[in-house]
């Protein structure tokens, strides 16, 4: 198995542990394994056509009482913010995020880099909680990372995102 499908194999199973319910998310061959891995689990998906419309929708669901994890790329941060300021985190909705970063080695896109590379600081500017893993880690901390971020977020009632290095070349490797 690769490390790449090894980390997102953690993830999903970093989620089960969790006992996600429902999953939103954005379309991404990025994380297509973690979709994918989380279907294949039974966990019900649903998809959105941009981010703050899966910020709505996840946070509707949080609201209502299910256990809802939110899958995207972190370039949909931009569109994402002002749902993620004005409704879940005004309105103290508990949401893990987890977000393949883009930017970084491996980068295929040149343009990308200008936004994603700023992700981190824009989340901390908003007050949203925010948890990198990268090539470096081993998939078992990926798993409990991805639980404890889910644990975090419906512990303090807020967003907590998750920005997972997918694309490093490294991923591939280990």
């Amino acid at each position: 198995m690769s490390g790449a499908s090894a980390r997102s194999d953690a993830v999903v199973s970093g989620l089960l542990d969790w006992q996600v319910e429902t999953f939103v998310h954005v379309p991404s061959s990025h994380v297509a394994a973690i979709i994918s891995g989380l279907r294949d689990h039974g966990v019900r998906d649903l998809m959105a056509n941009r981010e703050e419309e899966a910020v709505g929708i996840a946070g509707g669901l949080a609201l209502a009482g299910r256990r809802v994890a939110l899958v995207m790329q972190d370039n949909g941060f931009g569109n994402a913010l002002t749902a993620l300021t004005t409704f879940t985190k005004a309105y103290h909705v508990p949401l893990p995020i987890i977000a393949n970063t883009r930017g970084g080695l491996g980068e295929y896109n040149s343009m990308i880099h200008s936004f994603s590379e700023g992700v981190p600081g824009m989340l901390a500017a908003a007050g949203i909680r925010c948890e990198r893993l990268g090539a470096a880690e081993p998939a078992q901390l990926w798993r409990t990372t991805t639980c404890a971020v889910a644990e975090h977020a419906a512990m303090t009632r807020r967003p907590v995102a998750l920005l997972l290095d997918v694309m490093h070349p490294g991923s591939a490797d280990r």
